[in-house]
């Protein structure tokens, strides 16, 4: 898992922006106005996602639109995969304590 990506998501600002931006590309302003920062704030978070490689952006005309990048979040997710299995495992055998419990207290009613 790239630290670099967690480091970014970790912002609280910039979490919002990617939450944004899940819905679709925009622009530096529309993510300003969105979240009520300032366009240098918006900018200078969106370059520290830029270069975690969570967004890209694309020159259109004189603007600047944002998108997300996938590939981040699908390392993501295979990295939390390895820690759903170990607790889906560990809800399992909880699972099989607790029907083995109920069958020895039914056993002795």
């Amino acid at each position: 898992m790239n630290a670099n990506v967690m480091s970014a998501l970790a912002e609280p600002k910039r979490l919002q922006i990617v939450e944004l931006l899940r819905e679709s590309p925009l622009t530096v302003g529309e993510i300003a106005e969105r979240l009520e920062l300032r366009q240098p704030q918006a900018s200078k978070h969106l370059r520290v996602l830029s270069e975690a490689g969570i967004v890209e952006v694309q020159a259109v005309a004189n603007r600047r639109i944002y998108k997300l990048r996938p590939d981040p979040f699908k390392e993501l997710d295979a990295w939390l995969e390895s820690y759903r299995r170990m607790w889906e495992q560990r809800y399992d055998r909880l699972d099989d304590y607790l029907q083995e419990l109920q069958s020895k207290d039914k056993g002795k009613q």
